[in-house]
């Protein structure tokens, strides 16, 4: 349901939420299969497939591997696919290769001003990402928007990882908001299962990632076609 109290505060995921997954991640997918299958190209569609990406057209499965596992995680598919490498190997190498990406990444939005405008309304502001937390930090500084953010959880900051709640838990904690004063921003399903199993007051999904208003639909309270409708329906 959507929230009863004035939400105040918002907890975003990054990749498909704040910048625009298909111009963003689709080449780093690639990118981190050829690596992955050490150079050779039909270990690399196998890869790509167990992540839930079709190697010719480029579509990710929404909730797979690749639109919603955390780093590890897609080490771990990708090894148990055939990758040479071991998961903690992987995983160091993925990493890497996810700070680095924060260089080319595509936002939806001109993010500077659209953090600038929120906190200017007085809202509290976080991103939780299954992505490392360094990336994270990475994208803000490149975009403008460290300066506004009271929080960043990656999956290796300690508070868990999606869909579990504490993310969003250890964002009340540093805002010392209650859950229902919450809103949680994401593409998939991770993201609105987390709101939900911490209780937030208001679970909105974005169109800019892998996820569909149909595969969507059951977790959130609002579906919107990117971030730049959010305060439309926090005011409602």
């Amino acid at each position: 349901m959507p929230a009863t109290k004035p939400i105040a505060g918002i907890l975003f995921d990054k990749d498909g939420t704040l910048l625009d997954y298909v111009k963003s991640w689709v080449p780093v997918n690639y990118e981190l299969a050829r690596i992955a299958a050490k150079g050779n190209e039909s270990l690399a569609r196998v890869l790509l497939q167990a992540g839930g990406m079709d190697p010719d057209s480029g579509h990710v499965v929404p909730d797979s591997l690749l639109a919603a596992g955390n780093t590890v995680e897609i080490a771990t598919g990708m090894v148990g696919a055939g990758a040479p490498f071991t998961v903690e190997e992987l995983t160091a190498v993925f990493d890497g290769l996810f700070a680095q990406s924060a260089h080319y990444a595509v936002p939806v939005t001109d993010l500077a001003s659209f953090f600038a405008g929120l906190h200017a309304k007085g809202y509290r502001l976080g991103v939780a990402s299954s992505d490392n937390e360094r990336s994270i930090r990475e994208t803000a500084k490149r975009f403008g928007f460290e300066d506004y953010l009271h929080y960043v959880a990656g999956y290796d900051s300690g508070f868990g990882t999606k869909p579990e709640p504490g993310m969003v838990l250890g964002f009340c904690a540093a805002t010392g908001l209650a859950p229902d004063q919450v809103a949680v921003v994401g593409d998939n399903n991770h993201d609105m299962h987390m709101g939900r199993s911490a209780g937030v007051g208001m679970t909105v999904a974005v169109l800019t990632g892998t996820g569909s208003r149909q595969s969507l639909a059951a977790a959130c309270d609002h579906c919107l076609a990117d971030i730049t409708e959010l305060e439309a329906v926090l005011t409602n």
